[in-house]
């Protein structure tokens, strides 16, 4: 996306990130935005927004740990801000797995790989998370496999996790889009 900032990235005429908000905010609380630039523009949604504590923005684990030092809350909902098609029941299916099998976190998976970075976490796991952090650690993967996982089937809505990380996949989320909009 050219080091373009992908929450703020214009999709259909809205900011990308303001799709995962709407699918977001009937199944949560409340959201909590992890951002290292832009602050200013992404609390104007009325969330509060956390930036890394670790030096050099180690990748999508260091905020997860920054957003777990800031909740209240005993499980920490993350999705990416550039997967505009959420399902509209992914939290609740995440968490009702997570605590049916007393796991620490639910994956998602769309039925031909785990999908990584759409996972529900309870809180307690963020010491570790902060140790394999401090020891280098940064695949995302890696550190779910220190976990008691249970991995949710989302097969029957596999474009929910589309991420949008090159124009054609731009231009093909964005031809959806505008389909639903005229449809509905």
């Amino acid at each position: 996306m050219g080091g373009e900032d992908k929450g703020l990235a214009d999709l259909a005429g809205r900011p990308m990130l303001e799709y995962v908000l709407d699918a977001l905010r009937p199944q949560v609380d409340s959201i909590l935005l992890s951002a290292n630039r832009n602050r200013d523009r992404y609390s104007a949604y009325g969330s509060p927004v956390v930036a890394d504590t670790l030096e050099n923005y180690p990748g999508p684990l260091a905020g997860v740990a920054s957003a777990l030092q800031h909740l209240a809350t005993d499980f920490l909902l993350v999705v990416p801000c550039d997967a505009p098609l959420l399902a509209p029941d992914l939290a609740p299916r995440l968490h009702a797995a997570c605590v049916a099998a007393g796991a620490e976190a639910a994956v998602a998976s769309d039925g031909r790989r785990v999908q990584p970075v759409f996972l529900l976490l309870r809180t307690t796991v963020a010491p570790g998370l902060l140790s394999y952090l401090a020891g280098g650690g940064r695949k995302v993967d890696a550190w779910l496999q220190q976990l008691s996982l249970v991995q949710v089937d989302f097969s029957d809505e596999p474009d929910c996790f589309v991420n949008v990380n090159e124009p054609v996949e731009r231009r093909r989320v964005e031809a959806h889009l505008l389909a639903s909009m005229v449809a509905g």
